[in-house]
């Protein structure tokens, strides 16, 4: 494995814990994980999503552009693309 590819493993189980905190634990980590489709399709509600853009904008510090489509949130690996190309992948805090 490459440390980018690492990197990116890394990156993406942490999202998919902070997915799973925002649905109260309703949607595990392990169903996002494998999931691979959309999160509303696991059961992440609005109110989950509002949680999680909270979380991600504080965990990473990055501010997620609301204001036009935003897909990235459609799925776990579309939101992970979106926080590696704001910069939140390289470190942040946690």
């Amino acid at each position: 494995m490459t440390a980018g590819t690492e990197a990116r493993s890394v990156l993406r189980a942490r999202v998919a814990g902070l997915v799973s905190g925002a649905t109260d634990g309703e949607v595990t980590e392990a169903e996002i994980l494998a999931g691979g489709g959309s999160l509303t399709a696991l059961g992440v509600t609005s109110l989950a999503f509002l949680r999680l853009i909270d979380t991600v904008e504080e965990e990473f510090g990055i501010v997620l552009d609301l204001d036009g489509p935003f897909r990235f949130l459609d799925d776990l690996d579309g939101l992970v693309d979106q926080i590696a190309e704001l910069g939140g992948g390289d470190g942040g805090h946690g």
